[in-house]
């Protein structure tokens, strides 16, 4: 408090002076049109900049929290709509659903290496198992591949170790999806048979051949390919999913593959 008072009598000319000029400043205000359109323009600008940002702010919270909304909503119809496409053909059963989706969070994402792996915020306490596949609002993503009880990793698309089912959406001519490590945007379809009749611009979608994917699950569109007499080569297949800008992602789990694996294994 001493120090106060000695600030104020060492500078007290001073503050006068600055105390005076407001005065003078909020008269010339108040008596003249123009200054006091000029000040409240100005005041008016400061604020809105404020309350701009502030609200650019907000929306960025909320346009966050809605989608993590968003894609547990698409989770649950995308249960719904398993549930009710099984009970057409299982109307004893009302409850079955041979597809379990579950939503997650990809926190961490490598899309740039030969072999590439997303993190996402689920693992066992929430129900998941390895070799479950991972799908998002946009397309097919990978297989979980490493988990523990509240995390688990899964082997892109984008991994030279990843083989997935894939056909023609048209004629349901089956081939394999595969990565060669160049483009993150494009992934290959090998050993499709050569009465395919592939076309630029077809969709390749998942071929329910495997119990990791419903069947159906797009993938992408042929970019590219070389014809031989013999076979196809070299396609390309430009990815339906921006595997660089991963959000919520979504679990499936087919209830149906225990019993098919034990009933495979039987065999050996």
């Amino acid at each position: 408090m001493q120090q106060i008072f000695y600030f104020i009598e060492k500078y007290k000319y001073f503050l006068l002076f600055m105390a005076l000029e407001l005065v003078a400043l909020l008269f010339t205000i108040q008596s003249h049109s123009y200054h006091k359109s000029q000040f409240v323009n100005s005041a008016n600008a400061i604020t809105g900049g404020l309350y701009k940002k502030h609200k650019a702010i907000f929306q960025f919270t909320s346009l966050i929290k809605e989608n993590e909304n968003l894609a547990t909503e698409n989770t649950l119809l995308r249960n719904r709509l398993e549930s009710l496409k099984n009970n057409s053909y299982t109307p004893k059963d009302s409850t079955y659903q041979k597809y379990i989706y579950t939503t997650a969070k990809v926190i961490n994402n490598s899309f740039t290496k030969k072999n590439n792996i997303l993190t996402i915020d689920k693992g066992r306490n929430d129900g998941l198992q390895l070799d479950m596949g991972v799908i998002s609002s946009t397309g097919l993503i990978g297989i979980i591949n490493n988990i523990s009880n509240n995390y688990a990793t899964v082997l892109s698309v984008l991994n030279s170790q990843s083989k997935i089912n894939a056909r023609l959406k048209k004629n349901h001519y089956f081939g394999t999806l595969s990565w060669n490590g160049n483009d993150y945007k494009k992934a290959q379809l090998v050993d499709i048979q050569r009465q395919a009749n592939i076309q630029i611009g077809d969709t390749i979608v998942s071929g329910g051949k495997s119990t990791l994917f419903p069947e159906g699950i797009i993938i992408g569109t042929i970019h590219s390919f070389d014809k031989t007499r013999k076979t196809y080569e070299n396609i390309e297949i430009l990815l339906s999913t921006d595997m660089s800008n991963l959000g919520y992602v979504h679990v499936v789990e087919n209830k149906e593959k225990p019993e098919i694996k034990n009933l495979e294994n039987s065999h050996d």
